[in-house]
Protein backbone atom coordinates (compact mmCIF):
# COMPACT_ATOMS: atom_id res chain seq x y z
CA UNK A 1 0.00 0.00 0.00
CA UNK A 2 1.41 3.41 -0.92
CA UNK A 3 0.48 7.07 -0.68
CA UNK A 4 -3.05 7.93 0.33
CA UNK A 5 -4.04 4.29 0.92
CA UNK A 6 -1.26 3.76 3.43
CA UNK A 7 -2.09 7.02 5.21
CA UNK A 8 -5.76 6.04 5.42
CA UNK A 9 -4.83 2.63 6.84
CA UNK A 10 -2.77 4.32 9.57
CA UNK A 11 -5.61 6.75 10.30
CA UNK A 12 -8.01 3.80 10.55
CA UNK A 13 -5.70 2.16 13.10
CA UNK A 14 -5.55 5.35 15.15
CA UNK A 15 -9.33 5.82 15.14
CA UNK A 16 -9.84 2.12 16.01
CA UNK A 17 -7.38 2.45 18.89
CA UNK A 18 -9.14 5.58 20.18
CA UNK A 19 -12.56 3.91 19.96
CA UNK A 20 -11.90 1.95 23.17
CA UNK A 21 -12.29 3.62 26.58
CA UNK A 22 -9.50 1.56 28.18
CA UNK A 23 -7.04 2.63 25.51
CA UNK A 24 -8.06 6.28 25.85
CA UNK A 25 -7.49 5.99 29.60
CA UNK A 26 -4.02 4.49 29.01
CA UNK A 27 -3.19 7.48 26.81
CA UNK A 28 -4.45 9.85 29.52
CA UNK A 29 -2.33 8.11 32.15
CA UNK A 30 0.75 8.40 29.96
CA UNK A 31 -0.03 12.03 29.13
CA UNK A 32 -0.49 12.99 32.77
CA UNK A 33 2.10 10.71 34.38
CA UNK A 34 4.77 10.42 31.72
CA UNK A 35 6.42 7.14 30.71
CA UNK A 36 5.35 4.21 32.88
CA UNK A 37 6.01 0.49 33.22
CA UNK A 38 3.23 -1.94 32.33
CA UNK A 39 2.56 -2.80 35.97
CA UNK A 40 2.00 0.84 36.94
CA UNK A 41 -0.52 1.14 34.12
CA UNK A 42 -2.14 -2.20 35.01
CA UNK A 43 -2.69 -1.04 38.58
CA UNK A 44 -5.29 1.43 37.27
CA UNK A 45 -7.48 -1.24 35.69
CA UNK A 46 -9.58 -4.16 36.88
CA UNK A 47 -8.27 -6.60 34.27
CA UNK A 48 -5.56 -9.16 33.92
CA UNK A 49 -2.20 -7.96 32.69
CA UNK A 50 -2.40 -9.96 29.40
CA UNK A 51 -5.62 -8.10 28.57
CA UNK A 52 -3.91 -4.76 29.15
CA UNK A 53 -0.99 -5.95 27.05
CA UNK A 54 -3.41 -6.49 24.16
CA UNK A 55 -4.61 -2.90 24.51
CA UNK A 56 -1.01 -1.69 24.58
CA UNK A 57 -0.28 -3.67 21.42
CA UNK A 58 -3.16 -1.95 19.61
CA UNK A 59 -1.86 1.44 20.77
CA UNK A 60 1.69 0.53 19.73
CA UNK A 61 0.55 -0.71 16.29
CA UNK A 62 -1.29 2.61 15.80
CA UNK A 63 1.86 4.53 16.71
CA UNK A 64 0.23 6.09 19.78
CA UNK A 65 2.70 4.61 22.29
CA UNK A 66 6.25 3.38 22.13
CA UNK A 67 7.81 0.66 24.21
CA UNK A 68 11.29 0.61 25.69
CA UNK A 69 12.76 -2.25 27.65
CA UNK A 70 14.56 -1.44 30.86
CA UNK A 71 15.81 -4.65 32.41
CA UNK A 72 12.79 -6.89 32.81
CA UNK A 73 10.33 -3.99 32.59
CA UNK A 74 8.66 -2.54 29.54
CA UNK A 75 8.25 1.21 29.78
CA UNK A 76 5.50 2.81 27.68
CA UNK A 77 5.58 6.39 26.44
CA UNK A 78 2.89 8.46 24.74
CA UNK A 79 3.58 9.29 21.09
CA UNK A 80 1.32 12.23 20.29
CA UNK A 81 2.09 12.72 16.57
CA UNK A 82 -0.82 10.51 15.36
CA UNK A 83 -3.16 12.56 17.55
CA UNK A 84 -2.12 15.70 15.65
CA UNK A 85 -3.19 13.95 12.46
CA UNK A 86 -6.58 13.19 14.03
CA UNK A 87 -6.86 16.84 15.04
CA UNK A 88 -6.05 17.87 11.46
CA UNK A 89 -8.81 15.58 10.23
CA UNK A 90 -11.31 16.97 12.77
CA UNK A 91 -10.45 20.64 12.19
CA UNK A 92 -12.86 21.21 9.26
CA UNK A 93 -15.70 19.81 11.39
CA UNK A 94 -14.75 22.10 14.26
CA UNK A 95 -14.79 25.07 11.87
CA UNK A 96 -18.19 23.92 10.53
CA UNK A 97 -19.72 23.83 14.02
CA UNK A 98 -18.09 27.10 15.08
CA UNK A 99 -19.69 28.83 12.04
CA UNK A 100 -23.06 27.22 12.79
CA UNK A 101 -22.95 28.35 16.43
CA UNK A 102 -21.92 31.84 15.38
CA UNK A 103 -24.95 31.96 13.09
CA UNK A 104 -27.17 30.75 15.92
CA UNK A 105 -25.73 33.42 18.22
CA UNK A 106 -26.43 36.12 15.63
CA UNK A 107 -30.01 34.87 15.23
CA UNK A 108 -30.55 34.90 19.00
CA UNK A 109 -29.13 38.43 19.23
CA UNK A 110 -31.74 39.61 16.67
CA UNK A 111 -34.65 38.00 18.51
CA UNK A 112 -36.59 40.12 20.99
CA UNK A 113 -36.20 39.32 24.69
CA UNK A 114 -39.08 37.50 26.41
CA UNK A 115 -39.73 40.52 28.65
CA UNK A 116 -40.05 42.96 25.72
CA UNK A 117 -43.47 44.54 25.20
Amino acid sequence: MTGAGAREAVEDQVFAALANATRREVLRLLRDGGPQPVQALADHFDMRRPSLSEHLKVLRDAGLVSEQRSGRQRIYRLEAAPLAEVQDWLHPYERFWRERLKGLGELLDRMPDDGAT
